[in-house]
């Protein structure tokens, strides 16, 4: 809502370039489209890693979870 109220206000102050924005946009947004891909992967792989990092110290602290249970 609040980037709508920014395009009208922009719309009002300065309608070529709000008319341009709202034509571009998603030009721009297929553009960076790769590089979201590349960092939902990047993020996964990162989280992949810690999980693995993590599994010697999960495993190890699994006997004294149960315990408290």
């Amino acid at each position: 809502m609040v980037a709508f109220l920014l395009w009208c206000f922009l719309f009002v102050i300065c309608w070529p370039v709000a008319l341009a924005a709202l034509i571009l946009y998603p030009f721009v947004w297929l553009l960076l489209l790769p590089f979201r891909l590349v960092g939902i992967a990047v993020h996964g792989a990162l989280a992949l890693v810690w999980a693995v990092v993590m599994l010697p110290a999960r495993l190890l602290s699994a006997p004294f979870r149960l315990s408290r249970i």
